[in-house]
């Protein structure tokens, strides 16, 4: 955390103005302008809904894939569990995700979304996408030692992975049985699973949650 917010003007005022700038174009380019559905809800809501846990995976995936590579020297002269690197790069953001996950909160109450018991299980899907983060880091990490071509792929990868994870737009518009296999992608549970839990509209994801627990495992 210190080495995240060092010589910054700003400070952890990063972890509001990153996802209030985004959401912002999100919803004047895909609420206002193209009109993408956002299934009754504020669409503010919705997207900041999706962004919150993607911020936080991808976040984790890219700096935890360059960890073992970037702390090179203390892993030569020390012995140590060296899960400790990837998992300490991706846990590094959760101060973030917190933060962004109670900006969400307040933005639903501003735009009058009522509060649920299912409000509980939001810090559960928080878990579980630092899991699935680290998941993918471990592996990308371990990968990045031998072949450092990983860590200009990386980059593409997690782009790639953004448009086809349901951040603006939600992924009931795939009919089936193409909805199971997108959701072969761990972020769109946790996604779908953490907009259920603030708009408690209709019956859980449970497949889709289903699969992202198994891809994570």
């Amino acid at each position: 955390l210190k080495v995240r917010y060092r010589q910054t003007v700003l400070g952890a005022l990063w972890a509001v103005l990153q996802p209030v700038l985004a959401v912002a174009i999100f919803t004047l380019f895909f609420g206002k302008l193209i009109g993408v559905s956002s299934e009754g809800a504020p669409y503010p809501v919705f997207a900041l809904a999706g962004l919150v846990p993607w911020a936080f995976f991808a976040n984790g995936v890219t700096v935890g894939a360059a960890s073992l590579v970037a702390n090179e020297l203390l892993v030569r002269r020390v012995y140590f569990p060296r899960l400790v690197i990837p998992a300490g790069a991706v846990l590094a953001g959760a101060l973030d995700a917190a933060i962004s996950m109670i900006l969400l909160l307040l933005l639903a109450l501003a735009l009058g979304v009522a509060p649920s018991a299912t409000w509980l299980l939001a810090p559960l899907f928080l878990a579980l996408t630092a899991l699935t983060s680290l998941g993918v880091a471990i592996i990308l990490a371990a990968l990045n030692v031998r072949y450092r071509d990983v860590q200009h792929i990386v980059p593409f990868f997690v782009q790639l992975l953004m448009f086809s994870s349901p951040i603006v737009y939600s992924s009931t518009i795939l009919p089936q049985p193409w909805r199971t296999l997108y959701a072969l992608n761990p972020v769109v549970g946790i996604i779908e699973g953490l907009r259920w839990s603030i708009f408690g509209a209709g019956a859980p994801p449970v497949t889709a949650l289903a699969l992202s627990v198994v891809v994570t495992a």
